[in-house]
């Protein structure tokens, strides 16, 4: 699959990356709690989970079990349908954003009306985990597609790698690619973290009413996009 970016980096890049590590944070921790330990932005964790349950009979092996294969599933169709548009880029950033926005909306919904869930396996409680599963699959792919260039928003483990190789190589001397790298990387990774504490608490204020507020920052992302289109309407206006 071809993961380069198919379009013009628009000067709010770095809100993006922060918004969209914030909502991945926030998310994966609303599923995890709010529905037994599930992942939804990081589907690869739930193996460890699904050995943990087998040895000490946790609920909800279902839906950690049906991620994966719901995750590849939503990743290969918005894969198709962002390169349907690749003749406008920008127009597909926000159709993604949109739908993914439209699906947390949907997963709370399930949430609010199908629970509160007894336990991990209850139909209702998989059927809202695979929705959350299928809007950060839907953020997973676009961050390959559409936003390549900038720093991984769903997953931290590389983030953090490269950020303590590049200080340590800043603390052996100047270096402005490490300086660079660092401080693009940095920004995401405090995000999801503050993310990822605010969908804790937030869940067990609000229950799937605080999944509102991760819908809030993807629309805020959609926001960051605005300026850049005008920008570019109004310097291709000046140019036709």
């Amino acid at each position: 699959m071809n993961t380069t970016p198919v379009s013009p980096r628009p000067p709010g890049d770095g809100r993006t990356a922060v918004l969209a590590a914030f909502t991945a944070g926030f998310i994966d921790t609303v599923g995890f709690v709010g529905l037994f330990g599930l992942f939804t932005a990081h589907v690869t964790g739930n193996f460890v989970l699904i050995g943990a349950a087998i040895v000490t009979h946790h609920s909800g092996i279902v839906a950690k079990l049906l991620a994966l294969p719901v995750f590849i599933t939503a990743v290969a169709v918005t894969s198709l349908l962002i390169r349907r548009g690749r003749d406008n880029p920008r127009l597909a950033m926000g159709y993604v954003l949109f739908g993914q926005a439209m699906l947390l909306m949907a997963f709370m919904a399930a949430g609010l009306l199908l629970g509160p869930f007894r336990n991990g396996d209850q139909p209702a409680a998989i059927l809202t985990g695979m929705i959350g599963v299928v809007a950060m699959a839907v953020q997973n792919a676009a961050a390959r597609l559409l936003f390549s260039h900038m720093s991984p928003t769903t997953v931290m483990t590389g983030n953090v790698t490269q950020i303590v190789i590049d200080v340590v190589d800043l603390l052996h001397g100047p270096s402005a690619e490490a300086k660079a790298r660092v401080g693009k990387m940095l920004p995401p990774v405090a995000a999801f973290a503050l993310g990822a504490i605010g969908g804790g608490l937030g869940f067990v204020a609000l229950g799937f009413w605080a999944v509102a507020i991760a819908v809030l920052a993807v629309f805020a992302t959609l926001l960051t996009l605005i300026p850049f289109d005008l920008a570019r309407a109004a310097r291709d206006g000046r140019h036709g």
